[in-house]
């Protein structure tokens, strides 16, 4: 087993075949410069703005060749800040969305990475290739944030940057839990940690981690959902609102939408789109994040999946629908019971979702196209699974944006050596 230094699958410095290349492309070569300050004439303001419009990636590759102002600059916890929220508002791909996945089938000790970008612009030529990080043992993921990766293999958990490839000392977080959430509170910026943890006596109590220089645990409210069925055991988290969220199902209607604000600590829930009275209540729907926005979809009388966006989170009125999308034979998975996840979507309404039959499918919503995305997965270090290209199970996915935050950014111990590129022997 070998291992190397982290693979640039995106290199921005090199033009893709048929491709021009462009200054922005261009950056990471035109901003090299030796270890003397830059020309006097060149004011910092205008030095810190070019380098805020470089993508995280080749800003960790220049890091270590360029001056010492540069470097402490491109360091610092408020550019990390700043270049996130920049790259976010202006276009999130900027950013350098991935998907990471780890295998909930097998205790493999890999976790495996492959990039949105690819996936959209290979189709159907050349196939996406998945990287691989080994950790020192079998990690699960709790959620993303912020290009943070929340780890746990049971007794511990770590935040993770794979773009930087720092990570934060292990820290023990205590016995079994199955509802769980990682996120962000914008307000008081803190990153904290959601479990309820089962008692070993029966029972659980809900608590709260705050990631900092003095990690602590606070029992919150009881987490209660009234009977209903829970979808999903992992809260996804919607960037900018500070929450995370559950999907509620009863035994004969679907219910709502559980939400954790994470800088009150407090519980709400806001209900789903009507639907019509003679779908079939056994297809589930399943929840995304689409845009930065809620996003939720249906199974429609058994001909086609419609697909919902929040526009003003926590608003019920404000559930517009975005898209109708029909069934299709290599979709449609007959023992299935659950609808399409949506998963991510470009501005040219190119949406990535995952099918009933567990693959990977781009559906084109402005001509009803659909293609499927080609992987080659034989790298993740997870080889009794399937090929990515044939179906997903046995993985549990969450997408995350490249960025500079580094656990150290809000004093946690940090090292480089927890997760590493792994690389089989050939």
């Amino acid at each position: 087993m070998k291992r190397g230094p982290i693979p640039d699958d995106d290199d921005d410095s090199v033009a893709r075949k048929g491709k021009v290349v462009t200054t922005t492309e261009r950056w990471p070569e035109l901003l090299r410069c030796t270890t003397t300050k830059p020309p006097p004439i060149i004011l910092d303001e205008l030095i810190a703005e070019i380098l805020l419009r470089i993508p995280a990636r080749s800003l960790v590759r220049l890091r270590n060749s360029v001056c010492s102002s540069w470097r402490t600059l491109i360091s610092s916890s408020q550019f990390a800040k700043d270049h996130l929220r920049r790259s976010m508002a202006v276009d999130p791909a900027l950013t350098h969305p991935r998907i990471a996945y780890y295998s909930s089938r097998y205790s493999y000790p890999t976790i495996g990475v492959f990039s949105i970008r690819s996936v959209f612009e290979n189709r159907p030529h050349e196939p996406t290739k998945v990287v691989a990080y080994e950790g020192r043992r079998h990690l699960r993921m709790i959620g993303s944030c912020n290009g943070l990766l929340c780890l746990h293999d049971k007794e511990r958990a770590m935040l993770w940057n794979p773009c930087t490839g720092f990570t934060s000392q292990p820290l023990e977080i205590g016995g079994i839990f199955y509802v769980c959430g990682f996120g962000y509170d914008h307000v008081n910026d803190k990153y904290k940690l959601f479990l309820v943890e089962e008692k070993k006596s029966g029972g659980s109590v809900t608590r709260i981690f705050t990631f900092g220089p003095k990690c602590t645990w606070r029992t919150i409210q009881d987490f209660q959902y009234n009977k209903a069925i829970l979808m999903n055991m992992v809260g996804l988290f919607v960037s900018g609102i500070g929450t995370l969220n559950w999907l509620l199902c009863g035994l004969t209607s679907f219910v709502a939408v559980l939400s954790l604000d994470l800088v009150k600590e407090t519980y709400s829930q806001f209900s789903l789109p009507s639907r019509d009275s003679d779908d079939a209540l056994r297809v589930l729907p399943r929840l995304g994040i689409l845009r930065g926005c809620l996003a939720v979809c249906y199974e429609t009388k058994k001909t086609h999946w419609t697909l919902w966006i929040m526009k003003e989170y926590g608003v019920p009125q404000s559930w517009t629908k975005l898209a109708i999308i029909p069934h299709h034979p290599l979709l449609v998975e007959p023992l299935s019971c659950y609808a399409l996840a949506p998963m991510y979507m470009l501005k040219n309404d190119v949406l990535l979702v995952m099918s009933p039959s567990g693959k990977f499918v781009l559906c084109n919503l402005n001509d009803g196209t659909i293609d499927f995305p080609n992987f080659d997965s034989s790298a993740d270090g997870m080889p009794q699974l399937p090929p990515l290209s044939w179906c997903s199970a046995g993985r549990t996915f969450h997408i995350y944006h490249e960025s500079l935050v580094s656990p150290s950014h809000f004093g946690l111990p940090t090292c480089s050596s927890q997760m590493r590129l792994f690389k089989p022997t050939l």
